[in-house]
């Protein structure tokens, strides 16, 4: 399972979310699990919450995606720089044909975006 966090999954992570716990720890535990924290959302999820970037980055088993030339041409066609680049690395790629889910706190965020959604909301 591949699941890309955005902001607001990465901020409440460092709140003790428990179901972003979870997915940290299947991440680190389990094999076919595979966690993602696009740079673009882990800047906005430490501005929400100082701290989170460094604590996040740290952990085993989440891969910051960096912003690279074709995320970063992708970006620049939308408005909020966490959202696109988030809803970028869920897009289908040859290491995931299937693309990536969406973990949020805040599902309707991503009405009318092509992307399947995980409700991380307690």
């Amino acid at each position: 399972m591949h699941i890309v966090l955005d902001d607001s999954a990465m901020a409440a992570a460092g709140q003790g979310n428990v179901l972003a716990s979870r997915l940290i720890h299947r991440a680190h535990a389990e094999p076919g699990w595979f966690l993602y924290a696009p740079a673009c959302a882990l800047v906005e999820a430490d501005r929400a919450r100082p701290g989170t970037a460094e604590h996040l980055a740290a952990l085993p088993g989440i891969t910051v995606l960096d912003l690279d030339l074709p995320a970063a041409l992708a970006v620049a066609r939308q408005t909020t720089w966490a959202a696109a680049h988030t809803q970028y690395a869920a897009q289908p790629t040859a290491d995931r044909p299937d693309g990536a889910v969406v973990a949020t706190t805040v599902p309707g965020q991503w009405e009318g975006w092509p992307v399947r959604v995980l409700d991380l909301t307690p």
